[in-house]
């Protein structure tokens, strides 16, 4: 079963992925940001600079929580309750009048508010329980209760550059396409992607960051070197490891609702998923726009990733479309996927047959969400969402039909707020 994309994606050197812009005012480049603010790439918020009128200190937090049913069709199908949530709090203070330093943490407690088997999902793979048994057509938690740990250093050029200077024992490693929790157009979605370990953003839980970021108004370049050992979300950790593995991204506006980036990374890494590797490739490719649709708004993200493991080069790509559009108190949101798997990832019973010939598979999601405004800062939704899997006919079998169909009901609270002094 051949596809069109498949062969460009393996040779890739740079590509393409952006960024959705969702500041109050998007028709500058700093993207709606006050004067005393510039945009974070990485963070998809606005963040203080230094200057006379900053405020020294500055505290912030926002939050999104879900409370989620799912009832999945099929011999692999369970239903299931699970909360995936994050939230993160960022406490800074300005030095003089051109440096900001910022502590960074993101957290989550999937750890506890998933079972065992992990967040239902079809089709999805990647990392381990604490036994040692792999998450197989489930999401796995991600690490609780520390997601991420960064301290950085925003030096200010002038009011359209700055240098951010950042080091993590858990952080984003600086490729792939902004993380799904940061994305406008994932809002509303609880699950994550297929493609989340398919050269999408699992880099944005990476042991031992250090990296720096030179925002130029159009364009913002980013590196970093980090440890490329798969984190193991069923264990409270924050381990620190060499600098064996390195990533670079670069960012372009494109227009004032329209942002690319390039990114690629080179990863120190072995996996039991995948005996036998010990290095991997990272190349990512997106598309993020913002657009105004009569009285609502779009907000709309195409991403392409790639993986290649070596010794023995194995490849897999996979595709992702997704889209948020907000009309008054309601979302209407949707997701196609198409991907490579592999019988193995999803320990099918012809494995061994098969040995690791890929397969593409694709799931269609849509989605409904009804928002209701306790605060100006704080808001609580209620809604469904439908998602179709499509599987190869030889793995009929192991599933139990060919389109299993998976319904959630979804309950969600998020909000934010900030503290000057």
């Amino acid at each position: 079963m051949r596809n069109p994309f498949a062969g460009p994606l393996s040779l890739m050197l740079l590509i393409l992925s952006s960024q959705t812009i969702t500041c109050a005012n998007a028709a500058d480049l700093n993207h709606g940001c006050s004067k005393n603010e510039s945009w974070d790439v990485s963070m998809s918020m606005c963040m203080p600079l230094a200057g006379s009128q900053t405020p020294r200190t500055v505290i912030s937090g926002r939050f999104n929580v879900f409370g989620v049913f799912s009832a999945v069709q099929g011999l692999r199908g369970v239903n299931q309750f699970a909360a995936p949530n994050m939230f993160m709090i960022d406490a800074g203070s300005t030095i003089g009048t051109r440096q900001f330093i910022n502590l960074d943490l993101m957290g989550t407690t999937e750890l506890w508010t998933y079972s065992q088997h992990g967040y239902p999902e079809l089709l999805q793979v990647g990392e381990e329980r604490s036994d040692g048994t792999a998450f197989v057509d489930a999401q796995h938690p991600h690490s609780s209760p520390i997601m991420g740990l960064t301290l950085s250093d925003t030096i200010t050029i002038d009011q359209a550059k700055t240098l951010k200077l950042f080091l993590a024992p858990r952080g984003e490693s600086t490729d792939g396409p902004i993380a799904l929790m940061h994305r406008v157009s994932a809002r509303d979605n609880p699950d994550a992607p297929l493609g989340h370990h398919v050269g999408q953003d699992v880099g944005h839980i990476s042991s031992t960051v250090v990296g720096a970021q030179l925002n130029l108004g159009t364009w913002v370049v980013e590196a970093s070197a980090f440890n490329g050992t798969e984190p193991e979300p069923t264990h409270v950790d924050l381990p620190i490891g060499p600098l064996n593995s390195e990533a670079l991204r670069i960012t372009y506006l494109l227009a004032s609702q329209h942002r690319i980036m390039a990114s690629i990374a080179q990863v120190d890494q072995t996996d039991p998923i995948y005996p036998g590797t010990t290095s991997a490739t990272r190349l990512s490719a997106s598309i993020y726009d913002h657009l105004l649709l009569g009285s609502g708004s779009l907000d709309h993200s195409f991403i392409v990733g790639s993986i290649t493991r070596r010794p023995r080069p194995s490849t897999l790509n996979s595709f992702l479309d997704e889209g948020t559009w907000k009309h008054n108190t309601f979302d209407i949101w949707g997701r196609v996927e198409v991907l490579q798997r592999l019988a193995s990832e999803l320990e099918m019973p012809t494995a061994s047959v098969m040995g690791d010939e890929k397969r593409w598979v694709s799931a269609f999601t849509v989605g409904y969400t009804h928002w209701s405004a306790w605060h100006p800062k704080l808001g609580f939704g209620v809604g469904t969402s439908l998602t179709m899997d499509v599987l190869p006919s030889e793995w009929v079998t192991a599933y139990g039909r060919r389109t299993p169909l998976t319904a959630r009901l979804i309950f969600q609270l998020r909000g934010s707020g900030q503290w000057n002094h």
